[in-house]
């Protein structure tokens, strides 16, 4: 809750291209202030948290900082608990959603040879009706995701950190039952936040317990997957396909080997775009802003000690 009482001072920072941020406050009931004055900041670098730890040494008065993005993994040296820490979390559930269903569609469906190709050629490529689904990750994406994928009647199966029951799915598991909801899984999602626990989670032998025509789907992380043993899963055929929107290492230099596999689909960390997550974001600040002024619980609150 915010000690904050009327128009709260909200400082957008750093500053630069951001008057859309500025109308976000204003609409939400804040003034835009500069730091000086400021109870709240608005982060817009995904990327300087050194900055943003310099700013709050110095200003120790600062009670709330709202993050850009839903991964915080940059931040973790300047989270504390002497503050309310909110993040991305959930605003851009539905456009990553979307390109990870795009992803799996097209690699069940062999869209990525298709595209490569330069003559006719001959059929490819599995339905992901009735597929056997795991996705890992039991946040917003998933929650869109699961809804889109209710006309293909998939049987979806979710490992999350605590497993409550979700609509649309046929079990909730917990990380401990990680292999077991693998096994056999046609088309797995991974759809987690970067944390020490999950960096890594998908090795060698996850792949071994999937189907050997199902397809991963990372709209996660690049670290969730240890890239050299998915190199190895496509090339010998372990797995059926990948369909990459985030890799490691980041961005995929130039002649990396997973840029010549034919069944290994890659984009370029575009789940959200610039223009899907300006107004996104834009009416999550409206909404904080509102709640912080009102003393209302915000959206996106940051679990400081699980750091995401």
């Amino acid at each position: 809750m915010s000690k904050a009482e009327g128009s709260p001072r909200i400082s957008v920072l750093p500053r630069g291209q951001r008057e859309w941020l500025d109308e976000a406050v204003r609409r939400g009931g804040g003034i835009v202030s500069e730091v000086e004055d400021a109870i709240g900041i608005v982060w817009t670098d995904p990327r300087d948290a050194a900055m943003l730890g310099q700013i709050l040494a110095e200003k120790p008065d600062i009670e709330w900082v709202q993050l850009p993005f839903a991964g915080i993994e940059n931040f973790l040296g300047v989270l504390d608990k002497d503050r309310i820490w909110t993040c991305g979390k959930g605003v851009y559930a539905e456009p990553v959603a979307e390109m990870a269903l795009a992803l799996a569609l097209a690699g069940m469906r062999g869209l990525g040879p298709y595209a490569r190709a330069t003559e006719w050629s001959g059929p490819i490529g599995r339905n992901l009706l009735r597929a056997r689904v795991t996705v890992l990750g039991g946040g917003g994406i998933t929650e869109s995701l699961v809804r889109l994928l209710g006309p293909w009647n998939c049987e979806i199966t979710v490992v999350r950190r605590t497993p409550v029951p979700m609509q649309g799915c046929a079990r909730v598991v917990g990380p401990q039952e990680l292999h077991a909801a693998l096994t056999g899984a046609e088309l797995v999602v991974c759809a987690l936040s970067l944390t020490p626990e999950t960096t890594g989670i998908l090795g060698a032998a996850e792949f071994g317990l999937m189907a050997e025509d199902g397809w991963l789907v990372n709209v996660g992380r690049g670290a969730h997957v240890v890239t050299d043993d998915l190199v190895e899963a496509l090339r010998n055929g372990v797995i059926g396909g990948a369909g990459l929107d985030v890799t490691d290492p980041e961005p995929l230099p130039t002649g990396h080997p997973l840029w010549d596999l034919p069944n290994c689909i890659i984009t370029p960390h575009v789940g959200n775009t610039p223009d899907m997550a300006v107004p996104l974001l834009a009416e999550r600040v409206r909404a904080n802003v509102a709640r912080f002024a009102a003393g209302e619980a915000l959206l996106g609150l940051v679990d400081v000690e699980a750091g995401y």
